[in-house]
């Protein structure tokens, strides 16, 4: 089993290099950071977690920045975004974003994609919320494009564009891991039909039913699932869920930091170092 840390990485919260590093120092694989460019302030969109939009929705800083602090400060971790809104990006400089952080990072870049779930954000960005999921399936394919041809180009509904010229190209090959989150079915489709990873998060569904319908929607596209490597965010802090996780064919679990300084984060981490050690 793999771990991992996530964090909305805010003014008021433990710096994302001090962190990342704290993380590689106590066995971790890897640190995503989420994303949001804003909320707006007549938000009608339900929060998926229930309840009250938590503050650090509000104030978390970009993703690509602070990951590449986190690059600058560490040697091993994995960095990955958890997830990006892709929806709500250009996928001209979002290319150029990932590849600049793989290159920066020594090819440790994971892409978390989304496609977010809240409808007046996304529409501050021009998106219509019906549409969105297509919308990111045509961007990153275009990425995807870009990061592996000298002359890429792409035509479709929503992304359209001559041959250009676009580097850098990323270290790994043929580009970073696609990781898509989403519940299932929605989510899971959309993993297996671009993507190299699936997110979902536990608590949400029963894990048992969900991942098993997985390998079975895997057969019957075609997609081998140990392919598509699970990522479950939200991870509950028991060794023994963890290892139940595993059983069933999780391959990550990502525990989910609340946004707070460092005299409140590091013993958490160290628990967490003791989960890691203890899971062999």
């Amino acid at each position: 089993m793999l771990f991992g840390a996530s964090m909305f990485v805010t003014d008021y919260a433990m710096p994302p290099g001090a962190l990342a590093q704290a993380l590689e120092e106590r066995g971790f694989e890897s640190f995503w950071v989420p994303e949001h460019s804003h909320i707006p302030a007549s938000r009608r969109s339900p929060w998926p977690g229930g309840g009250d939009l938590p503050k650090r929705y509000y104030d978390c800083m970009d993703p690509f920045v602070a990951l590449s602090v986190a690059a600058a400060t560490t040697q091993r971790i994995k960095l990955g975004t958890g997830v990006c809104l892709v929806n709500q990006r250009d996928p001209i400089q979002t290319a150029k974003s990932v590849a600049s952080l793989d290159q920066l990072s020594g090819g440790r870049f994971l892409f978390g994609i989304g496609i977010g779930w809240n409808a007046e954000e996304m529409a501050n960005h021009g998106t219509a919320f019906p549409t969105r999921a297509k919308l990111v399936r045509e961007r990153i394919e275009a990425m995807q494009a870009i990061w592996t041809s000298d002359r890429p180009e792409y035509h479709g509904s929503f992304v359209d564009f001559d041959p250009i010229f676009a580097w850098p190209k990323p270290v790994q090959r043929p580009h970073p891991p696609i990781i898509v989150g989403g519940g299932f079915p929605q989510g899971a489709r959309r993993a297996l039909r671009y993507g190299n990873g699936w997110i979902p998060i536990t608590g949400r569904a029963p894990m048992l039913d969900a991942l098993t319908a997985f390998r079975a929607l895997a057969h019957e596209v075609g997609r081998d699932p140990t392919e598509v490597p699970i990522t479950a965010f939200a991870a509950p802090e028991d060794l023994d869920e963890i290892r139940r996780l595993g059983e069933l064919g999780v391959t990550r679990v990502v525990v989910a930091l609340d946004s707070e300084p460092a005299n409140t984060i590091l013993p958490q981490l160290d628990r967490w170092a003791a989960i890691i050690r203890a899971s062999g």
